[in-house]
């Protein structure tokens, strides 16, 4: 190891300290991060790095990157892989685990809070698997991009901190740059870690979890009856809000295996994802997703699955009479539809402008009614929304354009214009500018080659969403017809 960081980079082993049966220390060969010969900062997020009590101009110094790539550890620090399992496409695998990721350690966010400080990239880890544990630039900054992108929508994240250029290629089908990704996150908890407790078969283990889950994010649930059984009544509330907020804006996870859902209820692990375009609810952009297990439409159901194994992983928590567990968790999973349903719901009242004291039984059909047009016209989802509050101004132009069937969609805004929409209001929610598809891959094939512009510039756009800005035009227009289908993937 170099020599330690400046003593102002503190850097907590919670983790570590309380689950040490799954977190397997880093720091002895051949566990140790990959030296980056010509290191490179690509991108830093400076706010974060302030919440974090982290210096930019350090950060950005040669120790700094070296912090960043998992070369060079703080002084106390407790460098660990955090294992645990998961369903993978609904196949268990029993011993998963941070294969080329590494939590450095715990710091304290400006909130108050603790946040994990993590690298993707750095290197091989105990739970690699023949894998060489590193990444390559564009799916680094793919999730830079996306996550900063959530994080300004206002759904619930794992933040970017950085992304470095290590100056050594990375084989997958071809020699591709290398990078790390450092990100911050509430925790990285998942289901997938309870999964992992259960499967030892050591009770004690599983509530020490549980009760380290509580302490971290749903502090509520301590007080509760039954301890255990609210943390999993907070996480089905989060889940059901979040992926509501992700249908919302159409965003497709792509990979919403059990190991990639949180604890927290903040999104996780963009690999294979994408912003949908034209309104499908059967839309799948990962490449591996043959069977549109993961598609648009599937996430509420997928995410109720899932949770349906994190249930399973905390019986022995919730009941000593297994029947009496199982009717508890069958009782607290049921909320999630409803909870999700009501979630979708109000987003949906919202981006339509309509008030929340509207009857139930005006806004469905209408809602239904809209959802079924835009399929049927291959309407793209995010300009819909925009356009429309043009609508609710009065001039219905710009969103009837979208439209092949004009006299549904014309009866449809004449009936929704009757209702008095908050044009104002819809413009705050819904967004002018998303990481459009093929924006997305133009920036990071310029970075893999060396031209950080057209990143930077689409950045500026995502990370402001809601304000629509002359020059901006080319982020808000869908992808042009030649194109193509697009496909995304894992990155590995």
């Amino acid at each position: 190891m170099s020599i330690a960081p400046p003593p102002t980079v503190t850097l907590d082993d919670q983790f570590a300290r309380a689950l040490p049966e799954m977190a397997l220390p880093w720091q002895a060969e051949p566990w140790q991060a990959e030296q980056a010969p010509a290191p490179r900062l690509l991108v830093l997020n400076g706010q974060l790095a302030e919440e974090c009590g982290l210096d930019t101009d350090w950060l950005r110094s040669s120790e700094g990157l070296r912090l960043l790539l998992g070369t060079h550890v703080p002084d106390g620090a407790t460098p660990v892989a955090q294992a645990y399992a998961g369903h993978q496409f609904g196949h268990y695998a029993p011993r998963l685990g941070d294969g080329r990721a590494l939590l450095l350690g715990e710091v304290v966010h400006a909130d108050g809070h603790p946040r994990d400080l993590h690298l993707k990239g750095s290197g091989r880890t105990p739970f690699s698997r023949g894998g060489d544990g590193l990444a390559a630039v564009g799916p680094m900054l793919r999730e830079y991009v996306v996550s900063e992108a959530m994080h300004a929508l206002g759904i619930p994240t794992t933040r970017s901190l950085a992304v470095v250029a290590t100056g050594r290629p990375v084989r997958r089908d071809t020699l591709l740059p290398g990078a790390v990704l450092a990100r911050v996150a509430s925790s990285h908890l998942r289901v997938g870690s309870f999964q992992y407790a259960r499967a030892t078969d050591d009770v004690d283990l599983l509530r020490r979890l549980a009760d380290h889950a509580i302490a971290r994010h749903h502090p509520h649930a301590a007080d509760a009856e039954r301890p255990h059984l609210a943390l999993f009544e907070a996480v089905v509330a989060a889940q059901a809000s979040l992926v509501a907020r992700w249908m919302l804006v159409g965003f497709v996870h792509g990979v919403m295996n059990t190991d990639n859902m949180t604890i927290s209820g903040e999104t996780i692990d963009y690999g294979p994802c994408a912003f949908m375009e034209a309104f499908d609810p059967a839309t799948v952009y990962s490449s591996i997703d043959h069977a549109g297990r993961y598609a648009y439409g599937n996430q509420p159901l997928v995410a109720e699955w899932n949770l349906a194994r994190l249930a399973e992983a905390l019986l022995p928590l919730l009941s000593d009479d297994q029947e009496q567990a199982i009717a508890l968790a069958v009782e607290a999973l049921g909320a999630f539809r409803r909870q999700y349903n009501g979630a979708w719901s109000t987003g949906m009242r919202a981006k339509l402008g309509l008030p929340d004291s509207l009857d139930d039984t005006v806004t469905s059909p209408l809602v239904d009614e809209l959802l079924a047009l835009l399929q049927d016209n291959h309407v793209d989802h995010t300009s819909f929304y925009r356009r429309l509050g043009t609508a609710a101004h009065g001039d219905t132009e710009p969103a009837r354009e979208l439209f092949l069937d004009l006299a549904a969609i014309d009866d449809w805004m004449a009936r929704w214009r009757a209702l008095g929409p908050d044009a104002d209001a819809m413009q705050r929610v819904n967004p002018a500018y998303i990481p459009r598809n093929h924006l997305v891959e133009e920036a990071l094939t310029a970075a893999t080659e060396g031209d950080l512009g057209p990143l930077e510039r689409l950045l500026d756009a995502v990370t402001a969403p809601y304000d629509e800005r002359p020059g901006h035009e080319r982020y808000a227009a869908p992808a042009p017809d030649d194109f193509g289908a697009y496909r995304t993937f894992c990155g590995t």
